[in-house]
């Protein structure tokens, strides 16, 4: 057999088989309910991959899912071996139509159209010609993978199907309860239960259950604070230092007060001085690139500049101001972490 499922009397000697077993995807997956099963793809390589095959014919490729019948039915898990080949249906002479590659189920003891029969299969729907076609209703406990448009008039004769522009990605993921759900197409459905996870284009969300949304998942914030380690410049005394940082969001913010000690710094019309080192952060907590600072000793102000190894540096003062002895220097910033 080249499609297995498992928890379906199928195969010799007419029951699950070892291999079976082996090959379905097992276990407790997403729910969608109480006693049903998010249904899909089981993500891992490029599973039940559809290519053109032919100029009429596609192929679906090796790969495991789920499918979920009614609730009283639940889910079978479902594998494909070995790459299944279909042929489409000429296309109509007038419109075009949408076939979809399905994964189908047929358990006689809950499908009254499908009476003593217990078989799993890669099969084609049909769709209806129309100007604007639809995709083909799904029959019960049938999983759609790709749909194929068929454009009016499409035959092997006629070039056959441009496979390039054909085939739409119907596959759907999900995986076991708890993990989290990649992104497959359809990403509007609700989620089932609060702490639910899934991954959209890279970004991990979880479900509200309370609010019944979609929320992006941060997670928690680990802050961390320091009062130690400035190493203050010569000519000032530190008053007080402290600084909080979050490595994972590279964001680090930091405030120093020192007080000038030694003659007085008489300034000039235009505000220009000889650098002056106020002090140095402490390593791990360093901008990536060189900053701007404000300083001000609450007479005046001047600017200074934070190097990426840590040192604040002031540069200009009030013009016709002076650095006094013995008041405050106060200066403060938030960075991206180096």
């Amino acid at each position: 057999m080249t499609v297995r499922a498992a928890w379906l009397l199928t195969g010799p000697p007419n029951g699950q088989t070892r291999t079976d077993t082996r090959l379905a995807p097992l276990g407790t997956m997403a729910p969608d309910g109480e006693l049903t099963t998010r249904d899909g793809v089981i993500a891992g390589g490029a599973p039940l991959m559809a290519t053109g095959a032919g100029a009429m014919q596609v192929q679906l490729g090796v790969g495991r899912a789920l499918v979920q019948g009614t609730t009283a039915q639940g889910a079978y898990p479902v594998a494909v071996t070995v790459p299944e080949t279909l042929t489409v249906t000429d296309g109509d002479a007038q419109n075009p139509r949408i076939d979809s590659v399905v994964l189908r189920v047929r358990d006689g003891l809950f499908d009254p159209t499908a009476p003593g029969q217990t078989t799993v299969s890669v099969e084609l729907l049909t769709g209806t010609p129309a100007p604007s076609p639809t995709e083909p209703t799904l029959p019960p406990a049938t999983l759609r993978v790709w749909s194929i448009t068929v454009p009016a008039g499409a035959s092997a004769g006629t070039g056959g199907i441009n496979w390039t522009n054909a085939l739409a990605d119907r596959r759907r993921f999900t995986s076991s309860y708890g993990g989290i759900i990649p992104r497959g197409w359809g990403t509007s459905f609700a989620g089932t239960y609060d702490g639910q996870y899934r991954d959209v284009d890279g970004t991990l969300e979880r479900w509200n259950a309370s609010a019944a949304r979609w929320e992006t998942y941060r997670p928690p914030l680990a802050v961390e604070t320091s009062t130690a380690g400035f190493s203050v410049g010569s000519g000032y005394t530190l008053n007080t230092y402290t600084a909080r940082r979050n490595v994972a969001a590279g964001i680090c913010s930091f405030l120093v007060e020192v007080t000038r000690k030694g003659a007085q710094l008489d300034v000039p019309a235009a505000g220009n001085i000889n650098d002056e080192v106020i002090g140095t952060l402490p390593t791990g907590w360093r901008p990536a690139i060189d900053a701007e600072l404000s300083v001000s000793d609450g007479f005046g102000e001047g600017a200074a500049r934070l190097s990426n190894a840590g040192v604040i540096t002031l540069r200009t003062w009030s013009g016709n101001g002076a650095l006094k002895n013995d008041r405050n220097l106060r200066t403060s910033g938030t960075f991206i972490l180096g």
